[in-house]
């Protein structure tokens, strides 16, 4: 055993308690102050079900686009040369340094009826903001650093004379792709899936100005807390949170064990 682990183990648990474990234990808590009933109600409500309903199901879109997308930047960013590519490289960044409040009204103002890019959407009968269509498109924007930066290292790890050797061996570029590219790519992949839908659930700033909070239509879960918590309302939004973060951990979860599930896989492969 290493020396120090039993120290350093130590202040690990403690510093996780007083910054997780202890304010999830105060939600549940808060939460089981009420009764089941009283829980049931505040929780499943249909205003509450439908915003369930747009958080993760925007989260995930979002988080299955920024997968494809984020996959062909990071790939770009590694394997190519070109003027402007450090640019490039930090407009990445953009979501992270930028505060969500800014973001959401930039967003806004793009694809507004009157926006840039907006106008040209409505006579198509594209509606974008003020829509579950915006709320996708914010998610988007503040998930992709979380892909491509998880690809990155990766990418730039993978041999480029593996797709060498498959092209030599007469394998078609798809071929090359799922065969030998893709499977030790899968396992980072899935990590900046799993972070981006992560960090889409819980988003407020950006989503706030863009969604147009309509009731029933365009309301996140994240913004319906907030407004429980405006009315003093603590037990309802406690018990709308713990869905939330229960929701969440089985996800996510799911997401790390196919993960896990993969590495095994991968290795197996290579083992054979």
């Amino acid at each position: 055993m290493l020396p120090g682990f039993g120290l350093t183990l130590g202040y690990t648990v403690l510093y996780l308690s007083l910054i997780v474990l202890l304010p999830l234990a105060a939600l549940l808590a808060r939460s089981a102050a009420i009764g089941w009933s009283e829980f049931w109600a505040a929780a499943t409500s249909p205003r509450v079900l439908a915003s369930y309903r747009l958080t993760f199901g925007a989260s995930l879109a979002a988080a299955a686009v920024n997968s494809v997308f984020g996959f062909i930047t990071a790939w770009v960013l590694v394997r190519y040369q070109f003027p402007g590519k450090r640019a490039v490289d930090a407009l990445v960044d953009l979501p992270f340094a930028l505060p969500t409040a800014v973001s959401g009204i930039a967003l806004t103002t793009v694809y507004s009826q009157s926006g840039w890019i907006g106008r040209w959407l409505e006579p198509l009968g594209v509606k974008a903001a003020f829509s579950p269509l915006g709320v996708t498109l914010a998610l988007t924007f503040i998930g992709l650093p979380f892909v491509v930066r998880t690809l990155q290292p990766a990418l730039a790890d993978l041999d480029a004379e593996l797709e060498e050797a498959a092209a030599s061996l007469g394998a078609s570029r798809w071929k090359t792709f799922t065969r030998v590219l893709l499977p030790p790519l899968w396992p980072p992949l899935l990590t900046g899936f799993s972070l981006a839908f992560a960090r889409a659930i819980g988003e407020y700033g950006s989503v706030v100005f863009i969604s147009g909070n309509l009731p029933m239509r365009t309301e996140i879960t994240s913004l319906l807390i907030i407004s429980k918590l405006e009315q003093y309302d603590y037990a309802g939004a406690a018990a709308i949170a713990v869905v939330m973060l229960v929701v969440s951990f089985l996800l996510l979860l799911l997401i790390n064990l196919t993960q896990w599930w993969s590495i095994r896989r991968c290795q197996g492969g290579f083992a054979g």
